[in-house]
C-alpha cells in the first residue's frame, strides 16, 4: 500500500510569519525592504512575510527562479 504523505508546503513558522506580516499590513505599518515605501498590496505582504520565514530557518520552498510571468 502507497504510504500518504503530507499536503503541506510551508510549516506551522512560516503561516506565523505570515499572519505577523498581514496584520503589520493592515495596520498600515509594513514597508517594503529596497524602496522603504508602505506595502498596500497583499501579495507583496505574503511575499515578505515568506523571504522572513526563509531567514528564520522555517520550512519554505526556494524561490522560482524567472519568476511569475503575467497574463
Amino acid at each position: 500500500m502507497a504510504k500518504k504523505r503530507s499536503g503541506r508546503k510551508y510549516g506551522k513558522k512560516a503561516s506565523e510569519k505570515v499572519g505577523k506580516v498581514m496584520r503589520e499590513r493592515k495596520r498600515g505599518t509594513l514597508r517594503s525592504g529596497g524602496s522603504g515605501k508602505k506595502v498596500r498590496s497583499r501579495k507583496q505582504a505574503i511575499a515578505i512575510g515568506l523571504s522572513e520565514a526563509r531567514r528564520a530557518g522555517a520550512k519554505v520552498p526556494r524561490k522560482r527562479k524567472g519568476g511569475r510571468k503575467k497574463r
